[in-house]
């Protein structure tokens, strides 16, 4: 059996976080024993539209609670909306309260 690829690891931590908590690309990474690899970790959450079953790829943020994978949500908005409509309050693009409700992810055994 073929291990997942580093995408569908992300995908696996991504489908874990709570609704109305938020977590970055680096606890991502971190998280997959790849603690320089968040670029990769955005690159997946910019590919996870096509992803079945859904990523919530809203939920990830940069390490300040930024929204700065808005753009590729298709709208400048949508990622907003839909952390909004979870009970997650943002001002300026940043998430309100983020070390509240960041959210760390378990580290990823591979499984």
């Amino acid at each position: 059996m073929e291990p997942p690829n580093f995408f569908e690891q992300v995908y696996r931590i991504v489908r874990q976080i709570p609704e109305g908590r938020v977590t970055s690309y680096g606890a991502i990474a971190r998280a997959l024993g790849a603690g320089g690899s968040s670029r990769m970790v955005g690159w997946a959450m910019r590919a996870a539209r096509t992803a079945h079953p859904p990523i919530p790829a809203h939920r990830v943020v940069n390490r300040i609670g930024v929204l700065s994978g808005k753009m590729a949500f298709g709208s400048p908005i949508l990622m907003q909306q839909l952390l909004e409509n979870e009970g997650v309050t943002i001002v300026d693009d940043r998430v309100v309260d983020f070390d509240r409700l960041f959210w760390e992810p378990p580290l990823d055994d591979g499984k």
